[in-house]
């Protein structure tokens, strides 16, 4: 695999250092929960359910807070519109507050559906 990475990046005379670690809390990576709501998304699920069902799976992490916004054509209906639901806080104004920030499209039947997801894990 490094050898492989080495080839496509081409970096090849210099030495290259490959570090992999594991995520502890799937759910606490902003990228990974926009990702499980799209894919709820696309399979139909009403979008109300999906927004509580994640902000559950998130509870179980050490974040301070978590934001959800889906905009689109939700369920369907003829008027596009935007839905956000949040827990805990998310101060997006303060600059030492560590948010995780991740943007993911769902294409669904109706047309496409655009989900943001904020993580707060905390100051400093």
């Amino acid at each position: 695999m490094k050898g492989d990475v080495e080839k496509i990046s081409g970096v090849e005379s210099r030495k290259l250092r490959v570090v992999l670690s594991s995520v502890t809390q799937p759910y606490g990576e902003p990228k990974i929960l926009a990702e499980y709501v799209s894919s709820q998304l696309r399979n139909r699920v009403p979008f109300r359910r999906t927004m509580k069902k994640a902000i559950e799976l998130v509870g179980r992490t050490s974040d301070r807070g978590i934001k959800i916004q889906i905009a689109g054509r939700l369920n369907g209906s003829e008027m596009a519109r935007v839905e956000w639901v949040r827990e805990g806080r998310v101060p997006l104004q303060t600059i030492k507050a560590r948010v995780g920030y991740f943007y993911h499209p769902a294409q669904t039947i109706h047309g496409v559906l655009g989900i943001k997801t904020w993580t707060f894990r905390g100051t400093g």
